[in-house]
């Protein structure tokens, strides 16, 4: 999923270079939901594995 959200990322900042205002922003965008979807699946992980434990 990280990896996903950087290659977005990076589509986006090559875009944003070549003139591509729009498809640099979309390509942000996804890139910001995969990232806040990443974050969010790591801490239930964490949260699971630490239940787990107990």
């Amino acid at each position: 999923m990280l990896r996903y959200a950087l290659i977005f990322f990076i589509i986006a900042i090559v875009a944003a270079v070549l003139g591509f205002g729009g498809v640099a922003g979309a390509m942000a965008g996804i890139a910001k939901i995969l990232f806040w979807v990443f974050i969010v699946l790591l801490v239930v992980s964490l949260l699971s594995g630490a239940v787990r434990r107990i």
